[in-house]
């Protein structure tokens, strides 16, 4: 999703067509057709790192709406910014945000959330206990918010939406689902839309 988003915005910012040489990702082997499709471009698996790679000329476009006297003066402004976002979430909060960038397609574990936070596995389970907090539990709810951001903003199918939040079968995460919000993800989603539709139509003439 993440390069997906990258190629998008580039493609957006610069004006042209955007052609990746290729595309590596850390995890086994799974779905390559689909992935060479939406990319054209060669999938690597098994990599050692997470990579989108592009033509040098293609890096060096700039993009159409660039002006760099606008840049000078606002960037200073949005680093301090992100800076103090940062400093204000916990060791938790940033865990499960990675958590939520390596739920694609794929079940991350905790060596895997270790590599990320360039700390041990031990250490990692430490700071996690002193917040109070599991992996598991860390893991499930990075589960339960993705879910909720994808029934709500988008019209994926269920059963995509459960490989995307690395469950091996929908069944697995219609019964989460279930556990979690006390309805299946179709109800669930129907109901938010018709609850936000309500909100946001105006209130009829009495």
């Amino acid at each position: 999703m993440c390069f997906g988003w990258i190629l998008t915005l580039g493609q957006r910012g610069t004006g042209q067509p955007l052609h990746p040489k290729r595309v590596e990702f850390q995890r086994a082997l799974a779905h390559r057709e689909i992935y060479e499709a939406h990319f054209r471009c060669p999938v690597k698996f098994k990599a050692t790192q997470n990579a989108l790679v592009f033509n040098k000329s293609e890096m060096d476009l700039p993009f159409v709406t660039y002006n760099a006297d606008l840049l000078a003066a606002v960037a200073p402004q949005l680093e301090a910014e992100l800076s103090e976002q940062l400093a204000q979430k916990t060791f938790s909060e940033q865990a499960k945000g990675i958590l939520k960038q390596l739920l694609a397609g794929q079940r991350p574990g905790i060596q895997d959330l270790a590599r990320e936070l360039h700390v041990s596995t031990r250490t990692l389970q430490r700071r996690l206990t002193d917040q109070g907090i599991t992996f598991q539990r860390l893991l499930d709810e990075a589960r339960r918010e993705l879910a909720r951001h994808y029934l709500l903003h988008s019209s994926r199918e269920l059963n995509e939406t459960a490989y995307l939040l690395g469950y091996e079968d929908a069944n697995s995460f219609f019964r989460a689902f279930q556990h979690w919000e006390g309805t299946s993800p179709g109800q669930w989603r129907v109901l938010q839309r018709t609850s936000n539709s309500a909100v946001q139509s105006p209130m009829g003439a009495s």
